[in-house]
């Protein structure tokens, strides 16, 4: 496998990662803007983000706690 082969690789992997968490996010009762936000930042924990719309937080007071 060739470093190119490897990095296309990795970024898909990563994409694939980001698309699940977005999916994730978006059945907790997330908008697509909001979820893709979060979904992008792999510091933001997402059981936290979930957890969060299951308790009632609105999804922007939400963002503001987890960004």
């Amino acid at each position: 496998m060739t470093a190119a082969e490897t990095t296309l690789e990795q970024d898909t992997e990563a994409e694939r990662v980001v698309d699940w968490r977005r999916a994730e996010l978006l059945r907790a009762g997330y908008d697509v803007g909001v979820a893709s936000r979060i979904a992008e930042r792999a510091d933001v924990d997402l059981h936290v983000a979930v957890d969060l719309m299951r308790r009632g937080c609105a999804p922007e007071v939400a963002l503001d706690i987890l960004l």
